[in-house]
């Protein structure tokens, strides 16, 4: 439990550090994203120095034997797909967000209240939905996943709506459904172990945590195929 306190306090100061550079480059869209992307390097860098959690990459199988450790015709990660992961800690947002080409996530609008960091969510390019006023206009929200991804940017989804702890597995939201079937994009399967190692809450515990990429669905599957995808092989 010491090097987790010890973990959040530094990253605490990390965060502030990183503040006025986020600042500086905040009227640069392109710029902004390098920022961030190099800010959650940082932070897995911070994780493995001090926690000693390291994570590893698998992707789907192109042969009977072995796992490939590049992308290949099973998988998109160009923008060409809609990624939907699996969501157990803030460790695989960091990963996704430094081995994803040009990332954006959808987001509850208040995160873009924040000083300086959700003024750079914004310039990235996130796409905000209104919760408070209840259901979410999603054809609204479709014109706008469009227009982000005919920009060159990849779309990441969290198809739980939260995050979950090992071994909890829960109903998954339509809107990524109607997403790919609106934009015609297959789907990206992700499957995690990261809360094994990294937890929402509690003791942080050295390890390898795990990010599976599985074979892609397409823009017809069903909520049933999706669950079974990214639980396959998630902790």
């Amino acid at each position: 439990m010491f090097r987790t306190i010890i973990f959040k306090i530094i990253l605490g100061i990390y965060f502030v550090l990183w503040a006025p550079i986020l600042l500086v480059v905040l009227p640069s869209r392109k710029m902004t994203l390098r920022a961030i992307v190099a800010d959650a390097r940082g932070v897995l860098k911070l994780a493995r120095i001090i926690c000693g959690i390291k994570y590893c990459i698998f992707y789907p199988p192109t042969e009977e034997n072995g796992v490939p450790v590049q992308p290949n015709d099973n998988i998109r990660t160009d923008g060409k797909a809609i990624i939907a992961s699996k969501h157990m800690s803030i460790m695989e947002v960091a990963i996704l967000v430094t081995n994803i080409q040009n990332p954006f996530f959808i987001v509850k609008r208040e995160l873009f209240w924040i000083p300086i960091y959700g003024w750079s969510f914004w310039r990235m390019g996130l796409q905000p939905v209104n919760r408070t006023r209840g259901a979410t206009n999603m054809k609204k929200l479709s014109a706008s996943v469009a227009a982000r991804i005919m920009n060159g940017q990849t779309l990441i989804i969290f198809p739980e709506g939260t995050r979950v702890k090992p071994g909890q597995k829960i109903q998954l939201k339509r809107g990524l459904l109607f997403l790919a079937e609106q934009l015609k994009l297959p789907i990206t399967p992700v499957g995690v172990d990261t809360g094994l190692y990294w937890p929402k809450r509690g003791k942080m515990k050295p390890g390898t945590a795990k990010i599976y990429f599985e074979d892609i669905l397409p823009s017809t599957a069903t909520l049933a195929d999706v669950h079974a995808a990214i639980n396959k092989h998630s902790a």
